[in-house]
């Protein structure tokens, strides 16, 4: 049998941040640590606000690799004949103007999470990548992890019945009364606070678990409920509580999600309880390593419990780097694991929470509005 010549597939990075460190980090692990023979990543070209801070992150986070461009601009980046897709590293209330600059360049996009400040630029955004032709995903790393597909497995595979009831929490202490209020957790113009910036990881386990699940048939929440608590220091959320009801199909199921920017994390992060059973996933919940599996008999209490681990090389992120290239390569527009549905379901819950928390961001901040 014949070797796979891997597709090697070519990034812009828009950002030097602690973020696009970390996916840069991972696209320069060795796929095959990974078991993937398919796909080579490379990075072409990094843009920042200076020459020299593109290039500080490229000796520092790329050892320095001379083929690397360093651009003083995104521009630039955008304009690179040897991208074939940008990542989006920028703070969450730049990415639709980060998201559209590079789709009107031709190129592919993986934007990180929150995808956008609302569900309107959001559909702006597909809209563009469609008119453009070009493959868009918002940065939902944790769905790719292996971890990821072996708890969706078990979840609908039957043994456990239904789901009934998610737990999910994320929470990170920022120690927010000794830090600047310009600080990206605190400051509203950047989409600070709470749900915005970690909100995403319990939404996630709620969407996979229940919004997925066969039986929920894509069925929306049928409803949507949201508490804010805001801090002292600007008008952000410190920590916000929401549920999510789905009962439109044949599934009858609950989500109660919380997030946090003054605790620190709880174990397990996420309680995913069923007919039969519970799933008990580990912390961090945004790239958990093991889970636990209860088996409940007829009488409720626990029969069996399962334990699984997982290791790889690397932080984790290039799991859904390779899925970008495996979708460009074969002409897909958006991703069969998290396509533009499950994004746009994450910004409707997430203007709904707002809206009823009162958070609101400074005029001119959101690039489009209904």
């Amino acid at each position: 049998m014949a070797e796979i010549t891997p597709l090697t597939f070519r990034w812009g990075i828009i950002s030097t941040g602690g973020i696009a460190e970390a996916f840069v980090k991972d696209l320069l692990v060795d796929p095959k640590t990974r078991e993937v023979h398919d796909v080579v990543h490379k990075v072409a070209s990094v843009g920042s606000r200076s020459v020299e801070k593109a290039q500080e992150f490229i000796d520092r986070v790329a050892g320095g690799d001379k083929s690397i461009k360093a651009f003083g601009t995104y521009e630039e980046v955008y304009a690179d004949s040897d991208v074939d897709a940008i990542y989006i590293g920028t703070p969450h209330t730049y990415h639709y103007t980060n998201a559209l600059d590079g789709i009107k360049a031709g190129k592919h996009i993986l934007c990180e999470k929150p995808v956008t400040c609302n569900a309107a630029e959001l559909r702006s955004l597909i809209v563009a990548a469609k008119e453009h032709n070009v493959f868009f995903m918002e940065a939902v790393w944790t769905r790719f992890h292996p971890l990821t597909l072996e708890v969706k497995r078990i979840a609908e595979e039957g043994t456990l019945g239904l789901p009934v009831l998610v737990h999910a929490d994320l929470s990170g202490n920022f120690n927010i009364h000794n830090i600047p209020a310009t600080h990206r957790i605190l400051d509203p113009a950047l989409g600070g606070g709470a749900l915005l910036d970690i909100g995403p990881y319990p939404l996630f386990w709620a969407i996979l678990a229940l919004y997925e699940h066969p039986a929920n048939n894509s069925s929306a929440p049928t409803k949507i409920t949201g508490n804010m608590l805001k801090t002292p220091i600007t008008p952000v959320d410190s920590s916000t509580v929401f549920s999510l009801t789905f009962s439109a199909s044949k599934l009858a199921a609950q989500a109660s999600l919380s997030c946090s920017i003054t605790l620190n994390p709880v174990e397990p992060g996420v309680t995913i309880r069923f007919e039969r059973g519970t799933i008990l996933i580990s912390s961090p919940i945004y790239r958990p390593k093991e889970f636990r599996v209860q088996y409940h008999g007829k009488d409720g209490k626990i029969e069996r419990e399962e334990k699984r681990i997982f290791e790889y090389v690397g932080g984790g992120w290039h799991f859904e780097a390779d899925e970008v290239a495996r979708c460009v390569r074969d002409n897909k527009k958006e991703s069969s694991l998290w396509g533009h549905n499950k994004s746009l379901l994450e910004m409707a819950i997430f203007d709904e929470v707002r809206r009823q928390g009162g958070y609101k961001f400074p005029p001119g901040i959101e690039k489009v509005v209904e």
